[in-house]
This record gives structure tokens, C-alpha cells and sequence, in this order.
């Protein structure tokens, strides 16, 4: 894996999604690893390399309270590292750029979090807004069909009572009627 630069971190661009604003968040959760696994990986060399030198300076201190002569010392054995991808940096150099990657790192996260999060509220406030919206609606809808309910209700018992009276004014003109039809025939018989 290659190790980022503080270029690649400036320089990285993330694809727009498609649907919502924002970026990928799995892109942006990779390219945070990346940044993670190089600073890792810096702090790692930073120390192997303290040690180093920590030996080195040890076994400087020792020749030069030593007698004898360099001619006489024992070669120490010489470790070959590989040759860093970037100018060689002091130590403070170093740690300098891992604490400013680890900080511009920082700062991309708390960025894409609160992005995040406004996105988040910007989302939920549109969601309770369209729930209030349909809930005004449903309720509009309700009364509307209630109000048209009970005008169909009142037509229906109106037209109920109008068949009632005329019920009851056709049953007492039937009687009257037949009752006069009645005291014809009776009185014709006599």
C-alpha cells in the first residue's frame, strides 16, 4: 500500500451522490482509513527510527569513552532501510507532519460528521414537515367527508320524515274514506 502525502490528502476529491447532497460515505470512510493506515504507518517508522538513533548515539557515547582506537572497534553491523518516498525529515520534522496529517485528518472528520448531522436535521425537519402537511391533509379530508356525511344524513331523514307524514296523511284520508264509503253503504241498506 503506498503511503499518502499531505498532497493527496489536500488534493482528494469525492464523488457527488446521486439522490441526496453530500459525498459517498463509503468513499469517505476509505479515504479515512487510507489517512489513518499512512499516519499509522509514519508513527511506526517515526519510532523504529528514534530507536535507531537512540542506539546509534548509545554506541557513539560508548567509542568515545572507549580507549581504543576506531581502527580497533568491531564493525557494527549496518542495516539497510529502504529509501523514504519523501525528502528525509528530521525527527521533529516528522512527527511535525504525522500531528499536522493527523489534524487535517481530524478536521476533515469533525467536518464530514457535522455535514452529516445538518444533513440529518435538514432531513428530519423536512420529513416532520411533510408528515404535519399530510396529517393537515388527512384531517382536511376527514372533516370534509364528515360535513358531506352529515349533510347526506339530515337530506335522509328529512325525506324519512316527509314519508312519515305523508304515511300518516294517506292512512287518514284511506279512513276517512273508507269510513264514508262505509256509512254510504249502511245508510243504503236502511
Amino acid at each position: 500500500m503506498a503511503l499518502l502525502t499531505t498532497e493527496d490528502v489536500l488534493n482528494k476529491k469525492f464523488q457527488y451522490v446521486k439522490f441526496r447532497e453530500g459525498y459517498d460515505q463509503d468513499e469517505v470512510d476509505e479515504f479515512l482509513d487510507e489517512v489513518v493506515s499512512t499516519i499509522y504507518s509514519l508513527q511506526m517508522e517515526n519510532q523504529e527510527l528514534k530507536e535507531k538513533l537512540e542506539a546509534a548515539e548509545r554506541r557513539v557515547a560508548e567509542l568515545s569513552n572507549s580507549d581504543f582506537s576506531p581502527a580497533e572497534a568491531p564493525a557494527a553491523p549496518v542495516a539497510e532501510t529502504p529509501a523514504p518516498a519523501a525528502p528525509a525529515l528530521t525527527g521533529s520534522q516528522d512527527a511535525e507532519s504525522a500531528t499536522s496529517m493527523l489534524a487535517l485528518a481530524q478536521r476533515v472528520h469533525d467536518e464530514y460528521v457535522r455535514d452529516g448531522e445538518e444533513q440529518s436535521a435538514k432531513i428530519i425537519a423536512e420529513a416532520n414537515a411533510e408528515r404535519d402537511t399530510i396529517i393537515a391533509d388527512a384531517q382536511k379530508q376527514k372533516d370534509s367527508l364528515l360535513n358531506q356525511l352529515e349533510q347526506e344524513r339530515e337530506l335522509l331523514e328529512n325525506k324519512i320524515n316527509g314519508l312519515r307524514t305523508f304515511e300518516a296523511e294517506y292512512r287518514s284520508n284511506l279512513r276517512s274514506h273508507l269510513e264514508s264509503l262505509l256509512n254510504e253503504v249502511g245508510n243504503g241498506e236502511n
